[in-house]
């Protein structure tokens, strides 16, 4: 049996006496792609701040690939790529410093050629010497994207992240994405973007007031391609039930 590549019990988090998670708990299997939906302010920034652990929940467990996060946070840590938002990267480092930071922090003397294919892929290769803060918004999209997949992590988690992707970049994003799944990695994509549940999402789960409301199955999913709208209309009745 296979270790899942993130598993939430109970997790609860929030800050100060605010409450912004209560009870929330799901895995995601290796080879998985999980869309992460709800409404702004219901918590998913929240939750992905708690599994890169940039957010100590008040409650719960979470593991990655099979590793604590509390009780071993550099080995959980060593198996995650996190996409920070790009307004949060150090704007006085070039590119390219961010690149080989990340991969020494993975114990790598170099950043594999295969991520540079990539960022060649995403018409990034020119920006490598320039500082963060002279960086576009879309560019420095692209290069969190970049950073969170350093190191070939077992677990990517992002951050709305296609959105200021022009679209050649997406679908380039999207076909590396689904290479590095069939390799085994998985994915936890939060996402305001009904298409990508109906397109490329393996399963998909809804936040509402902190809480998993409503999770769908990948054939859950797969029923719901064959129908026009067919998502969007599962999730419009689930979110005004």
């Amino acid at each position: 049996m296979s270790v899942a590549a993130l598993q939430l019990d109970g997790l609860r988090a929030g800050y100060g006496r605010q409450t912004v998670l209560s009870e929330v708990s799901f895995s995601i299997e290796p080879g998985q792609w999980y869309a992460l939906l709800g409404p702004n302010g219901c918590g998913k920034s929240t939750l992905l701040d708690c599994v890169a652990g940039r957010l100590r929940p008040a409650a719960g467990r979470i593991a990655i690939t099979g590793h604590d996060l509390s009780s071993d946070p550099l080995a959980a840590k060593h198996r995650l790529g996190f996409g920070c938002a790009p307004d949060a990267l150090p704007a006085l480092l070039t590119a390219r410093q961010c690149l080989e930071i990340h991969a020494y922090a993975k114990g790598l003397p170099r950043v594999g050629a295969d991520l540079m294919g990539l960022a060649e892929e995403l018409r990034f290769l020119p920006y490598l010497e320039s500082f963060v803060d002279t960086l576009s918004l879309g560019t420095r999209q692209k290069l969190a994207i970049l950073l969170a997949l350093v190191g070939d992590p077992g677990l990517i988690v992002l951050d709305e992240a296609f959105n200021r992707l022009d679209p050649a970049s997406a679908v380039v994003l999207k076909g590396h994405l689904r290479n590095r799944l069939a390799a085994g990695a998985s994915l936890l994509l939060a996402t305001h973007a009904i298409d990508i549940v109906e397109h490329q999402a393996d399963r998909a789960g809804l936040l509402l007031d902190g809480r998993l409301r409503r999770e769908w199955s990948a054939a859950e999913i797969r029923a719901l391609r064959a129908n026009h709208r067919g998502f969007e209309a599962a999730l419009a009745a689930t979110i005004a039930s």
